[in-house]
């Protein structure tokens, strides 16, 4: 059979903070992609840090089962980079390129893309040129591209004429003042520029004659780099926008998933969507039923997790429709804060006296009178039979996934490197 292409489009640090979620961050390109194909409203990553949340898409595997459990550049890797995607879809014949960000891998190279174009992978408007380039040059297929924005990663460029601060409203956890507004002036100006690229790889794809046999796939990683968010296993930390358009069928018309996934769920759809025998090490469900309209849910459950960061803070989460459970590991009663990114926004919780807010070694939220996620029921009658529910749904993952923080503190691999968990901010570069 035809194989359709796949043009995956990824960015940093973005959660669902752009225009077809209803923020008032103007993104036309990505909301003409949502209006053309599939939005889906409840997707969620499998860890609110980099590269492991790439990681579980790419391998359909919970980050812990696939080796990252901290960042690529600061010495993880997959435990077997034949676990990736690319291999899988190599077996099926397709050819696949990378333009832009990978993180998953320290070099490339490990992971075994076809063809790297040389490109600047740190402007949108670079890595949307080469992914452009190679669009329109009559590529052999089927192939995977890989698109890669460092967009909306920190530092964010300054705002544009649109993006005026003072009629900006910071994101959710975040009080409303000058600086934190004028923080998020900044983003949006990160969030044009993201969208900008996608906008020319859209163009690209469609005026290449591509589109009719073409699968976009676009997400980010985790939430966006401000405080409670970002390196948190709330909604605000896991939640992404994730969207889908085919040629036709489930895949197009302007629809609206409400079905709670994780990113794990990727690949395993993928490959029931090209026909390509799914391999055996997958976590994941496929919900391709979901878009076919046989099934409401593929899943009732589903888990994140942070084990390092910039630094050591091992945390895990399970989550249904009703409650989130989150359970700390590190003993500490104090937040983690290099695992947060230097900003305006964070300064004013620091100025508040943020380093010694006490931090709950457990956590229950009811997500229906709480979506924020700021009042744990945890010591709450009410609440009792969630609470050992939600305890004994993380504790059979955990075993059923032989997490290693079964076994005690998870140790480092050999010549990876983390910050201290009591420094201020995260660091660039290992201490001597």
């Amino acid at each position: 059979m035809d194989r359709l292409n796949i043009v995956y489009i990824h960015s940093h640090d973005t959660g669902r903070y752009v225009q077809p979620y209803g923020h008032a961050v103007p993104t036309p390109n990505i909301q003409r992609l949502a209006e053309q194909g599939v939005l889906f409203r409840q997707m969620f990553s499998a860890a609110p840090t980099c590269s492991a949340s790439r990681a579980a898409l790419l391998t359909g595997q919970w980050p812990h089962r696939c080796g990252m459990t901290g960042l690529a550049h600061r010495g993880w890797s997959l435990n077997d980079y034949s676990h990736h995607l690319v291999r899988t879809l190599r077996g099926a014949g397709y050819r696949s390129v990378l333009c832009g960000v990978q993180h998953v891998a320290a070099q490339p190279d490990a992971i075994g893309y076809d063809e790297r174009p040389a490109v600047d992978w740190r402007q949108a408007a670079d890595v949307a040129g080469a992914a452009a380039g190679f669009l329109r040059a009559a590529p052999r297929e089927p192939f995977f591209l890989s698109v890669g924005f460092v967009e909306t990663h920190r530092e964010f460029p300054r705002p544009g004429p649109a993006e005026d601060a003072r009629f900006c409203l910071p994101p959710a956890p975040l009080p409303d003042t000058p600086r934190t507004r004028g923080d998020m002036a900044r983003f949006k100006a990160a969030a044009r520029q993201f969208d900008d690229g996608v906008g020319a790889v859209l163009a690209a794809i469609d005026s290449s004659g591509l589109a009719g046999r073409t699968l976009v796939v676009c997400t980010t990683d985790h939430g966006i780099a401000f405080p409670g968010m970002k390196c948190t296993l709330s909604d605000h930390g896991i939640g992404v926008m994730f969207l889908l358009r085919g040629p036709g069928g489930p895949l197009a018309g302007g629809k609206v998933c409400e079905a709670m996934l994780s990113h794990v769920d990727v690949l395993p759809t993928l490959c029931e969507l090209l026909g390509i025998a799914p391999p055996p090490w997958l976590d994941g469900v496929s919900f391709l039923p979901v878009l076919r309209g046989q099934a409401d849910e593929a899943r009732d459950e589903l888990f994140a997790e942070v084990t390092y960061h910039a630094a050591y803070e091992p945390m895990r989460c399970a989550r249904t429709r009703r409650w989130k459970y989150v359970r700390r590991f590190d003993g500490r009663s104090r937040p983690v804060l290099p695992n947060c990114d230097a900003s305006p926004s964070k300064d004013v919780w620091l100025a508040a006296g943020w380093r010694d807010r006490p931090v709950e070694a457990e956590q229950l939220f009811d997500l229906t009178f709480d979506p924020n996620e700021c009042r744990s029921v945890v010591a709450e009658p009410f609440a009792a039979d969630a609470l050992a529910d939600m305890r004994r749904r993380l504790d059979e993952y955990m075993r059923r996934t032989a997490d290693p923080l079964l076994a005690g503190p998870v140790p480092m691999p050999d010549g990876a490197w983390a910050d201290d968990a009591d420094d201020l901010h995260p660091t660039n570069r290992p201490r001597s």
